[in-house]
């Protein structure tokens, strides 16, 4: 199945290959510069934007490759065989030096786990703790959470606030200005968030129980 990620990914590695940016590349080939931006990626509401064929063939058409060649970086773009990732317990999440400022890990203190290769782009993995994630996911439980997907209303998503509290939720509706998040655990309250007060939302997109 070809999703959003790969092609996305393809644009980025036709830009790369021509030692362009992602906005270099949509201003060579006659484009609003901001065309390809990753902001334009996800609408406000969470929801895929796809790039059109014409959007793509003035791309090919200006740096001088052809279908096959595009579709070729496609495919590479596909997730393939079983992949290590970081691993770390929920609790840890919430304390400084495992994530840099977009939200990606970084440092040391993560463990590692084998996976499926699931999606593209940056993946890691966190070790359920408590019940408070009841009754999807149990203590011990490992969810796979990725920085690149798209996050839309109804994922379940982990979010980790300014303040260094993580959690994990089910987004149920988001705005320009605030994040409302529904709790796993019925037992546990629904929060709301500004958005200035979220260090980032990824969204989990797989589970090992």
């Amino acid at each position: 199945m070809l999703t959003h990620v790969q092609i996305w990914s393809a644009i980025d590695a036709l830009a790369a290959k021509h030692g362009l940016s992602p906005s270099g590349l949509a201003k060579a080939a006659g484009l609003d510069p901001t065309t390809f931006n990753k902001s334009k990626r996800t609408t406000t509401e969470g929801r895929e934007r796809w790039p059109s064929t014409e959007s793509i063939a003035k791309v090919l058409m200006a740096t001088g490759e052809n279908l096959d060649n595009f579709v070729a970086l496609v495919d590479e773009a596909r997730p393939r065989g079983p992949i290590t990732i970081p691993l770390l317990g929920f609790a840890q999440a919430g304390l400084g030096g495992f994530f840099d400022d977009g939200g990606h890990p970084a440092g040391t203190g993560w463990d590692e786990v084998e996976m499926p290769a699931i999606g593209r782009g940056e993946v890691y993995a966190l070790e359920v703790a408590g019940d408070s994630m009841l009754p999807l996911y149990r203590d011990g439980d490992v969810v796979i959470v990725s920085t690149a997907e798209a996050v839309r209303r109804g994922d379940r998503v982990v979010v980790r606030t300014t303040e260094g509290e993580v959690m994990a939720k089910v987004l149920k509706r988001q705005t320009a200005r605030t994040i409302e998040l529904q709790s796993l655990n019925t037992e546990h309250p629904d929060r709301t968030l500004d958005r200035t007060a979220i260090a980032f939302m990824h969204r989990i997109i797989w589970a090992r129980q």
